[in-house]
């Protein structure tokens, strides 16, 4: 049973940051491909960032390239999102996923159904 964890989120003005950590149960972490989500209200759940298992390639967003960045500590099996010069529109539940799979293409990374493990989520607001 893999559990997914995350921790950090909160309240921050427009332009301010915060980390987000997402710890995962298991013995095979490192072998993770490790992705972050968000839900808005009243909207779908969208890609945010991703992680491969392998030699660490990330992907992100448009919407937050340049101001998210995504880590992992394999031997604490943790994942990290930091989030700088947030926007009122970053305001949205944050869920981390994770995925013992292979994908075959770039674009697999991007689809919550690839990903089989999810935590419960936590909230980021962003006050204007």
């Amino acid at each position: 049973q893999v559990q997914v964890v995350e921790t950090g989120g909160g309240l921050v003005q427009t332009g301010g940051s915060l980390r987000l950590s997402c710890t995962v149960s298991g013995r095979s972490f490192s072998n993770y491909a490790m992705g972050w989500f968000r839900q808005a209200a009243g909207k779908e759940r969208e890609f945010v960032t991703t992680m491969r298992s392998s030699g660490g390639t990330t992907h992100y967003a448009d919407s937050v390239s340049g101001r998210f960045t995504i880590s992992r500590d394999n031997a604490k099996k943790t994942v990290f999102l930091q989030m700088n010069s947030l926007k009122p529109e970053d305001t949205a539940k944050y869920y981390c996923a994770a995925s013992s799979r292979t994908f075959d293409l770039t674009d697999d990374y991007y689809h919550a159904a690839n990903y089989p493990y999810w935590g419960q989520g936590t909230q980021v607001t962003v006050s204007s």
